[in-house]
């Protein structure tokens, strides 16, 4: 895989560097700062961009700004965005467009290198990987989708791992359960937030937005 890291951390960016080279991957570029992002992306057509939420030269927004742009302007381009806590408006933000091929990780979780290097498959894949830790901030804030009320306690479990980015499989192994149960209880929740199959295939994505509390159907959160 080809990945762009975009990281102001010189140990952080160089660490991130060889570990992803030693799991086979190619850095085709890291970056100080956003600066010559574009055309990086232009030159070397990364299949995947790491970023930091935050670089120079405020230290601000300019990391999820690029990562924001960057999808607009690339839909297809896979994004991990690393962040040192999670920054709320930001996460909303990046993740409401629902597009896929995303990942929002908290830094600790580079710690982790198995977990770490399946968040980085997972997401070229154009699965959606949001922290555990991401996910339960943004809950904290929201009320939830009136319509997540109808789901039974095991079904809001299997939803809140579906937000996470989690497979099927992965899912039934943390809930202990067999895999054609966690496909019953993802059809159960399509139903009940009245989520109809459609071509696009976006359902997960979609029910996972309603859980984060962006209602992409019309019905107030």
């Amino acid at each position: 895989m080809r990945i762009l890291i975009c990281e102001d951390s010189v140990l952080l960016r160089e660490g991130l560097v060889r570990l992803l080279a030693d799991d086979g991957h190619d850095v085709v570029a890291a970056l100080p700062d956003a600066s010559g992002l574009d055309a990086a992306v232009h030159d070397t057509a990364p299949d995947l961009c790491i970023l930091d939420v935050r670089l120079p030269p405020t230290w601000t927004d300019e990391g999820i700004r690029a990562a924001i742009s960057l999808r607009s302007r690339h839909p297809g381009l896979a994004v991990l965005v690393l962040s040192q806590y999670v920054e709320e408006e930001y996460a909303s933000e990046l993740i409401a467009d629902g597009q896929g091929s995303l990942g929002y990780l908290l830094k600790d979780r580079v710690a982790d290198v198995r977990d770490f290097l399946d968040a980085v498959a997972r997401i070229a894949g154009g699965a959606t990987v949001l922290d555990p830790e991401v996910v339960g901030q943004l809950l904290a804030r929201r009320r939830r989708d009136d319509r997540l009320q109808a789901l039974t306690e095991r079904e809001r479990a299997v939803l809140a791992l579906i937000a996470e980015g989690r497979s099927n499989q992965a899912i039934a192994q943390a809930l202990f359960v067999s895999p054609a149960s966690v496909e019953k209880y993802i059809t159960a929740i399509f139903t009940k937030l009245g989520l109809e199959q459609d071509e696009t295939g976006n359902r997960r994505v979609i029910a996972a937005l309603v859980h984060l509390g962006h209602d992409t159907t019309g019905a107030s959160s």
